[in-house]
Formats: structure tokens, C-alpha cells, sequence
């Protein structure tokens, strides 16, 4: 009798939900390109839910900070987090108190995306080959920022490195603002990011795009080559972005958030 009137709950609250606002949880600082993602899925996410979807960033520990506040919270499809593949890691590269398996429930997935390899449009730097040149006739003087330990472009710089065979030195921020500022600045000497916050600078003349990490070209970086290209043949990489839930949260309610989360991805914007 108890299992059956608990299943009825469950669906009842299934079929009202969601009655009340969202949130959406962004484990990195406002104003980076996790940031401006999730803004837009959660604007149009709203219209498809009929209910606000409110972006929460907590930003810290590499995003950790903000997982794992969502790993602790009900599991009742109100509280979701927007992560990448960075949280993916994190156990390896320091100590959380959660698991990227046991803790979370995959809602869908949103974006994989490509980085573009930049250096202040005053670099001396050129491209690829001047960078892997340079690092190589001074170990450990070329640095490079990212947006936290064990983020998308901390891996995808990693891998680069470890490709080229190279020793430059990393510098984490807390978030892509600071980074790119710091780019800006020249306090780092390159960095790799999300075409949609480079995209400005590189227009503006303030970044130089030496390449792209994709197997093939971005069409709004037409003349900027792919790393494979110019200097690691087999070298490609690229970030995912989706949207997680706590782990027990009821199977009903993480349907209707990936029926809703589906229709908004394939929309034109």
C-alpha cells in the first residue's frame, strides 16, 4: 500500500511539474562562455517549462564548488547544473566531496565546441610552429592561463602541450573574464578559449588566432588553420557542455526536462 500511494505522489508531482522557478546552477563565474550558454538555454528553456529558469553562478574550486552544491541538493528537478567537461575530472585533480558518477543523473546534452589558440595581437608569436619554437628555446617561460585547474581550456592546453611536447607553464584564473584581461594585459603569454568570447577580441585586432584545436576549420575563423594542420597531425579537442540533475532525481521529471532542453537545442539560435 505504501509503495503504491509513493508512485502516486510521484506521478502526480510529475505531471504538475515544474510549478515553480528553476535554477540553474553555472559552477564558474558570470561573464565566461559557460556563463553565456547558459543564459540562452535558460531564457528559452522558460518558454518550453511556462516557468522562470533562474542561472545561479558559484563559481570556485575549478567549478567544483558549484557541483557539488547541486549533488547535495533535493532531488526534485528543481536545482540542475549546467557543467562541462571539466567537473568530469576533477576527482583526479583534487580532493571533492562528490562523485561525477554516483551523484548526478545526465539531463542532455548541449554543445561540444571547439577552442581557438590565442596571443595578444602584440605577441611576437605568430603561429603554431612560432609558439612550439619558442617554448622549446626557453623551457618554461611561455605561459598560459585558463579559467580554473582541471577546466576545458586547462585540458585542452594540457593536451597541447603534451602533443608539441612542450614546457609552458600554466596560469589558472577564477573564470574566462579574468583570463581574457590577462591576455589583454600581456601578464600571460597565450591562452586557449571558446570562439564565443574570443571571437570579439580576435575582430577588434586585440587577440591573434594561431589556430583552431578542431579536425577541421570554424566557419567564422575561415583563414585561421587547424593545429593539425600546421604542426600535430592527429591533434583534435573539443569542450561539452549539458545539464545534469541530482542524482535521484524521479526518471518523469528528468524526461520533461529532456523533452523541454531538446526542443530548445534544436532551435536556429
Amino acid at each position: 500500500m505504501g509503495v503504491l500511494i509513493a508512485t502516486l505522489h510521484l506521478f502526480a508531482s510529475a505531471q504538475d511539474f515544474p510549478n515553480r522557478p528553476i535554477k540553474l546552477v553555472v559552477p564558474f563565474p558570470a561573464g565566461g562562455g559557460v556563463d553565456a550558454v547558459a543564459r540562452t538555454i535558460a531564457e528559452k528553456l522558460a518558454i518550453e517549462l511556462k516557468q522562470p529558469v533562474i542561472v545561479d553562478n558559484k563559481g570556485g574550486a575549478g567549478g567544483a564548488l558549484g557541483a557539488g552544491l547541486v549533488a547535495r541538493s533535493a532531488a526534485d528537478g528543481y536545482t540542475l547544473l549546467f557543467a562541462n567537461n571539466g567537473q568530469a575530472v576533477l576527482p583526479h585533480l583534487q580532493k571533492i566531496d562528490w562523485d561525477p558518477i554516483k551523484d548526478f543523473k545526465p539531463v542532455s546534452s548541449v554543445a561540444t565546441y571547439a577552442m581557438v589558440v590565442l596571443v595578444n595581437s602584440n605577441s611576437p608569436i605568430k603561429t603554431i610552429p612560432d609558439l612550439i619554437q619558442a617554448a622549446k628555446a626557453q623551457p618554461g617561460r611561455i605561459t598560459y592561463g585558463s579559467s580554473g585547474l582541471g577546466g576545458p581550456l586547462h585540458l585542452g592546453t594540457e593536451m597541447f602541450r603534451s602533443a608539441a611536447a612542450i614546457d609552458i607553464v600554466h596560469v589558472p584564473y577564477k573564470g574566462n573574464a579574468p583570463m581574457t584581461l590577462a591576455l589583454l594585459g600581456q601578464e600571460i603569454s597565450m591562452s586557449m578559449d571558446t570562439l564565443a568570447v574570443s571571437l570579439p577580441h580576435i575582430k577588434s585586432g586585440k587577440f591573434r588566432a594561431l589556430a583552431v584545436t578542431s579536425q577541421r576549420r570554424m566557419t567564422l575563423l575561415p583563414d585561421v588553420p587547424t593545429i593539425r594542420e600546421v604542426a600535430i597531425p592527429d591533434f583534435d579537442y573539443e569542450g561539452w557542455q549539458a545539464v545534469f540533475a541530482p542524482a535521484n532525481t524521479p526518471a518523469p521529471m528528468v524526461a520533461k526536462l529532456n523533452a523541454a532542453l531538446n526542443k530548445v537545442i534544436g532551435q536556429p539560435s
